[in-house]
C-alpha cells in the first residue's frame, strides 16, 4: 500500500508538471478537500479545478526535487519538493506580476481513499515568496 500511495502522488505531480489538468484532476476524489496555503479550505473537484485555472493563468510552475513518504496503510502520504515558478499575471491582493521567477521550498500532505487523493494540504512560506517577487 505504501508503494501505491507513493506512485499515486508521483503521478499527481508528473501530471501537474506536464500541464495535464484532466489527468491531474482525475486523481482526485469528487469530494476532495483542498487546504490552500494560508487560505481557506475548499471542497470538491470542481472547486479545485477553478483554483487550478486561476493558478495556471497567474503562474507557471514546475515541481522539482520531489520526495514522497507514505505510512504503511497507504491512506496518508506527504511530499516535500521545490516549486520553480514564474509570476505571469497579478493575483488579487498580491504584488504586481512582471515575470518574476521564484524558487520555493514547499510540502503537501495527502489523504488517500480508494486509490484517489481525498485531501491535499499545501504549505510554503508566503513571506519567502513575497520577498522573491517584490
Amino acid at each position: 500500500m505504501t508503494d501505491q500511495a507513493r506512485q499515486l502522488i508521483g503521478r499527481y505531480y508528473a501530471a501537474f508538471n506536464a500541464g495535464d489538468m484532466d489527468a491531474f484532476l482525475g486523481m482526485l476524489t469528487e469530494d476532495v478537500v483542498h487546504d490552500v496555503n494560508q487560505g481557506l479550505r475548499e471542497h470538491g473537484r470542481e472547486a479545485f479545478a477553478a483554483f487550478m485555472q486561476r493558478m495556471n493563468r497567474n503562474y507557471r510552475e514546475q515541481i522539482a526535487d520531489i520526495v514522497v513518504l507514505a505510512e504503511p496503510s497507504g491512506r496518508r502520504a506527504a511530499a516535500e519538493f521545490t516549486v520553480l515558478g514564474e509570476y505571469l499575471a497579478t493575483d488579487a491582493g498580491l504584488p504586481e506580476a512582471n515575470g518574476q521567477t521564484y524558487r520555493l521550498p514547499a510540502g503537501a500532505f495527502f489523504d488517500i481513499r480508494d486509490g484517489k487523493i481525498a485531501r491535499v494540504t499545501n504549505y510554503y512560506n508566503l513571506q519567502d515568496w513575497l520577498a522573491q517577487v517584490q
